[in-house]
């Protein structure tokens, strides 16, 4: 028997509260499946399975607030009998013990599999199963507490879209205002119209989500800088060329085809720790364990307020078409709180940008295990001497590295900036499949 326990999601999550089962006993699951919905400080999370088998077992139900590796389901491995039913403990009735299984999603592994679009569907927490749903409208959703398995879709093949929501919210509204309304308002400040509801698992409110990942965060934040000895570099990158490079390449594409600088900023980051491993990796057991493939965690600000930094694997080996998809369509998710568990455990390192809001210099913390951050301030126009001696204005931007000591020196930290500065300034070695080399 296999025993599949709930996972650590961030360095700062100590516990979780299943929401939904989306497997249920005598399903075969193999590694990636999702098998349930996971609310943390952060976000609610679709945790995938690292083993194979059949499930035996659900060991909690939803609402459920667990620590971390707390056992959530036991799997038979091939050729082992289960347990005659009689003889299993009955489980409390959930609507997950009567919903269909959720067909299988495969974790992508792979810088060929094409992710879906910015406003693609997402999977949603009902009680009848999985409904569908825009990001937007799960964000709204969420910030609204309406629960989507209330909302009738209007969109293509019964996609909930966001005016789907603003419906439903506007006749909630209007029910709660009217004479004789049965609505309550329970202590917490969530209403409930009808028996039973108030014992249905639901995710945080966006208020508790806040100061529940407020308190997540300063609880990362400061075991890293307890933990964790930094130390910090900076170096200006003349953005001049790859800045032409760039408007170049996207002459003539309709806005959503265009690549946006986060991207080759990302990339050359990748590229450079092919040559400065020991950036690439976690801190664990008492030394450092190289990462197995280059995964950038992007910190990526959310709409309620926070912070979150989930992951793109194989950064190394996507082109910056593909690299530019994944990326919109990875902070898309995030801001309508659909991802999951393998984005937000696989970052080997952490990029910040933090230019779009007018800062010029990043000096990050360490997220932990990690044993870098690497952070990419604003271009702007800066006074810089050129060949003879002359002056010029070009554009430029102030790279940053927080690096673990443990792991690295500041030689080698220095020798990595400046590999991401040499790749910056020859845009062309960052896209194998550019054709527009601007000279």
């Amino acid at each position: 028997m296999i025993e599949f326990r709930l996972p650590s999601l961030g360095a700062e999550m100590e516990d979780g509260t299943l929401l939904e089962w989306c497997v249920k006993p005598g399903d075969r699951v193999k590694k990636g499946d999702v098998v349930a919905v996971v609310d943390t400080s952060k976000s609610a999370i679709d945790v995938e399975i690292w083993q194979e088998g059949t499930v035996d077992e659900l060991v909690l139900k939803p609402g459920d607030k667990v620590p971390v590796g707390t056992v959530m389901i036991r799997l038979r491995e091939a050729g082992e009998a289960g347990a005659p039913a009689a003889t299993k403990p009955a489980a409390a009735p959930t609507p997950a013990a009567t919903a269909p299984a959720r067909p299988a999603v495969a974790a992508a592994r792979t810088p060929t599999a094409a992710p879906p679009a910015p406003e693609a569907v997402i999977p949603v927490a009902s009680a009848g199963g999985r409904q569908r749903a825009s990001p937007s409208a799960r964000a709204l959703a969420h910030e609204l507490d309406i629960d989507l398995a209330t909302v009738a879709g209007t969109g293509p093949h019964g996609v909930i879209t966001r005016e789907d929501v603003e419906k439903v919210a506007a006749a909630r509204k209007a029910t709660t205002a009217a004479p004789g309304s049965m609505a309550t308002t329970k202590p917490d400040g969530v209403k409930s119209s009808g028996p039973g509801s108030a014992g249905q698992a639901r995710a945080a409110t966006p208020v508790e989500r806040s100061l529940s990942m407020r308190s997540a965060i300063a609880a990362a934040m400061a075991r890293s800088k307890r933990e964790i000895p930094h130390y910090y570099l900076a170096t200006e990158v003349p953005m001049q060329r790859i800045t032409r490079w760039l408007a170049a390449r996207n002459a003539g594409k309709p806005i959503t085809e265009r690549v946006l600088m986060a991207a080759p900023l990302i990339k050359a980051v990748a590229l450079a720790l092919r040559k400065f491993p020991e950036l690439n990796g976690y801190y664990q057991n008492g030394g450092f364990v190289a990462g197995e493939g280059i995964h950038i965690g992007v910190a990526i600000s959310l709409r309620q307020g926070g912070l979150i930094a989930p992951a793109i694997r194989d950064v190394a080996d996507t082109d910056l078409d593909e690299l530019m998809r994944r990326l919109a369509n990875l902070v898309s998710r995030a801001r309508a709180l659909s991802l999951r568990s393998s984005e937000m455990t696989d970052a080997t390192i952490t990029v910040t940008n933090l230019g779009d809001q007018g800062v010029e210099l990043v000096q990050g913390v360490i997220y932990p295990p990690q044993v870098a951050l690497v952070g990419f301030g604003k271009v702007t126009d800066r006074v810089r001497a050129v060949d003879d001696g002359a002056i010029a204005v070009m554009p430029a931007v102030t790279v940053s590295l927080a690096a673990d000591h443990r792991a690295s020196d500041g030689h080698r930290g220095a020798l990595f900036l400046a590999e991401i500065a040499r790749l910056l300034q020859s845009p062309e070695s960052l896209d194998g499949a550019a054709d527009t080399i601007v000279k």
